[in-house]
């Protein structure tokens, strides 16, 4: 169940962190933000990215084996490297709908599932 939970809690956390680092550029582009001095802009990002973290940190802390998790540290790092580009990549779709995904993206992709199976490897 914890292996669960960590990447329920990582994709969730990567969720935020998107939107944290990359939402203020669709507010810009819909006009929202496009006047907001960039100290704001900072502070809004943080205000998500306080939620990134309140994700990122259990999530670390369940699935790490030295706290009884099934996961070694480069194992975690690993795991949420992929689910980053993988959520960066659908969220990016979405919000810039211009910027469709490409053959290269796909064999990126296969790439990051290879790294993950090599981490794993006994």
């Amino acid at each position: 169940m914890s292996t669960f939970y960590t990447i329920l809690l990582l994709l969730l956390s990567n969720v935020f962190m998107t939107l944290a680092w990359y939402g203020h550029l669709k507010l810009q582009q819909t006009g929202v933000s496009s006047h907001w001095p960039l100290i704001a802009i900072i502070a809004f990002s943080w205000m998500i990215a306080f939620f990134e973290y309140c994700c990122q940190v259990p999530a670390n802390r369940i699935g790490f084996s030295g706290n009884g998790g099934p996961f070694s540290l480069v194992q975690l790092k690993v795991i949420q490297e992929c689910i980053s580009l993988l959520v960066f990549a659908v969220i990016a779709n979405m919000m810039f709908q211009n910027q469709p995904l490409h053959w290269n993206h796909f064999a990126a992709f296969l790439c990051l599932i290879a790294a993950v199976y090599f981490v794993f490897m006994k």
